[in-house]
């Protein structure tokens, strides 16, 4: 077993609230692009508002992100003082960078139209300024309080694994992370345990299952942070619980019974705070 935590990838969101005020992006986890769907690199894609849904730009904004399948990166200001304006300067240049992959909206917190989007990540006390990058299935890959520097927001793109991973863990579910192929041995006794734990029925709806293929090199960023060779020759689980952390991993066979056991621990250790800040696993 080691410890492992999403702090590495990203900001971890559980139940749609702010676990803690410092928050860093999501290290070299990149995004692969296909070429056909790229845009001219002129200007970054401002999101217009459709003021009719009356949920403000904001909401407006994470719809028209996924609509388009692109990222979306949102500048949350509550002031114009001098290091929101500084911070925005440094936004404006990182969104011309990333026009290609991103749309990008300006959000003011004190405004009214906006308390939708305040209200869904729990903003109310949030530092600002402050950039939230959201994967075009809603995960919150990044997010930056304050003071950041262009490549931290540069760096907020994530594999497509480590997207479904965050997904899950920011809706506070239990994740088993199995990395194989047609390449890997043990890959039936290595799904069994996995499969007869959520097939029980105290674990079934707050469990999901992510199929990882170690040599997919657009994964291999995801594999470097799980610290898993992508060159194993057997299959290999990792057993993610939320915000963001591996509370085990098994190489070969799993079994229900040692996974029950390991939830149980890592869920009586929370007090100590085993499971990461502001979290644990699922209640059994």
């Amino acid at each position: 077993m080691k410890s492992w935590n999403l702090g590495v990838l990203g900001l971890t969101f559980v139940a749609g609230s702010l676990l803690a005020t410092t928050m860093t992006g999501c290290g070299s986890s990149s995004a692969q692009t296909d070429g056909a769907n790229r845009q001219p690199a002129n200007r970054p894609t401002a999101v217009s508002s459709d003021s009719s849904g009356g949920s403000g730009k904001g909401m407006d904004a994470i719809r028209q992100a996924a609509d388009t399948g692109k990222y979306l990166f949102v500048f949350f200001s509550k002031t114009d003082d001098e290091q929101t304006r500084a911070m925005r300067r440094v936004f404006d240049t990182a969104m011309e960078k990333v026009s290609d992959r991103a749309q990008w909206v300006a959000v003011d917190v004190g405004d009214p139209s906006e308390k939708s989007i305040v209200a869904k990540f729990d903003l109310d006390r949030a530092p600002m300024p402050l950039v939230l990058a959201m994967a075009p299935n809603g995960a919150i890959t990044g997010g930056f309080p304050t003071k950041y520097e262009e490549q931290q927001l540069l760096e907020a793109f994530a594999t497509s694994g480590t997207e479904k991973v965050m997904k899950h863990l920011q809706a506070n579910k239990l994740v088993f992370v199995c990395v194989q192929n047609d390449k890997t041995k043990s890959n039936e006794a290595a799904m069994r345990g996995v499969r007869d734990f959520k097939g029980d029925a105290r674990f079934a709806s707050a469990t999901k299952i992510v199929m990882l293929d170690p040599a997919d090199p657009a994964e291999a960023a995801f594999l470097t942070d799980l610290k898993i060779d992508p060159k194993t020759e057997e299959a290999i689980t990792a057993f993610l619980a939320p915000p963001g952390s591996a509370i085990a991993e098994y190489k070969g066979a799993t079994d229900k019974e040692e996974l029950v056991a390991t939830l149980q621990k890592a869920s009586s250790g929370c007090a100590g705070g085993q499971c990461g800040p502001g979290g644990c696993p699922p209640p059994q």
